[in-house]
């Protein structure tokens, strides 16, 4: 996620600057192609093409709504995600039946609490394994290859500003959060964050059989295990189900057209003030079509907030807040400091 309020020059540049390479190499070919040959054939009315100018407006305009309110339902389960985790923390640390004995089952207390911050980073982990239609795993034509080793570079740059903090994890994970029996328990699922979410259930059914909560805690403390269970499962939804390739491939289609047609329509109204102002409609066409361009990119890379690039949830940042609320609230010396951005960036 990219964190400064105003962009840099080389963000803009990394995102969307090498478009202007292209734009300005077909509006030279078709302003210079009439310049030189006074052709007709370089020209076209602009009515046509504001029409299309603007139908192609509102259908990109209307696809980056659509790909935001996926951006930001996204930011909101994380931030429900936070919330839950504290409460759980919370509960877990606190609840206790009235005729259980002080400091009973404080074993099995501490180690939901450290398994919790394992579920976190799983599914954390989980949600980034690229799905076929993401950019990060573009594959298939030229251009499409070349989108996804693109993609993919940018990504593997952005983790190795955080390879310290990536290691850190991992290490906690191998080592801390999860027991051996545990890491050799999920080896045989595919979703192992549900199945970590499993065992905090046999977990606390075992603290309600040896009294050490009683029935009415132990349906609160279940209720926000099954909040998890629902944020995860929209998580999912939004990693799995995209918008409509239909509906998104062809905004990129009608782009693609407006652009083809906008110097045509820009020389046939320069040529009018003379030759020397057709020359003009160079810089004026690149600007108009790179402005579009961006629109279509920007709903393009928005609508998948878990491939691990500029917009995505910073994931690893919100673990990372949990897990040391979580630690604090068991008395944990050896707590991990905050993410702190890079580069412009968060992850």
């Amino acid at each position: 996620m990219l964190v400064k309020r105003s962009l840099s020059p080389r963000v803009i540049y990394e995102f969307a600057g090498h478009h202007i390479l292209w734009l300005t190499g077909w509006m030279l070919t078709v302003t210079l192609g009439y310049y030189f040959t006074h052709l007709t054939f370089f020209t076209l009315p602009t009515l046509p093409i504001t029409l299309i100018g603007t139908v192609v407006a509102f259908y990109v305009g209307f696809k980056n709504s659509e790909a935001y309110d996926r951006l930001w339902e996204a930011r909101k389960i994380w931030g429900a995600l936070v919330n839950d985790s504290r409460k759980l923390g919370v509960l877990i640390k606190s609840y206790k039946d009235e005729a259980a004995e002080e400091g009973t089952d404080n074993a099995t207390r501490r180690r939901i609490i450290l398994r919790h911050i394992a579920y976190l980073y799983q599914l954390r982990e989980q949600l980034l394994v690229p799905a076929e239609w993401e950019h990060v795993a573009a594959n298939g034509n030229i251009l499409n290859a070349r989108v996804g080793r693109y993609n993919r570079k940018r990504r593997r740059r952005y983790e190795s500003h955080y390879r310290n903090e990536l290691e850190k994890v991992s290490q906690r994970m191998e080592n801390y959060y999860l027991t051996p029996s545990e890491k050799e328990y999920l080896k045989s699922y595919s979703n192992k964050a549900t199945q970590i979410l499993d065992l905090q259930t046999q977990d606390i059914q075992k603290l309600y059989e040896r009294k050490s909560i009683n029935y009415i805690q132990q349906v609160k403390i279940q209720d926000i295990l099954n909040n998890f269970y629902d944020g995860q499962g929209m998580c999912e939804r939004i990693k799995k189900f995209p918008i409509p390739r239909k509906y998104a491939g062809f905004s990129y289609i009608f782009t693609g057209i407006f652009v083809f047609l906008l110097p045509f329509g820009l020389v046939g109204e320069f040529s009018k003030l003379g030759d020397i102002w057709v020359l003009m409609s160079i810089p004026l066409s690149v600007i108009v079509g790179w402005i579009y361009v961006v629109m279509e990119m920007i709903g393009d890379y928005s609508e998948f907030p878990f491939q691990g690039l500029h917009n995505d949830i910073p994931m690893l940042s919100i673990c990372r807040v949990i897990e040391i609320d979580m630690l604090q609230m068991i008395g944990e010396d050896d707590i991990p400091p905050g993410i702190e951005s890079k580069h412009e960036h968060l992850i």
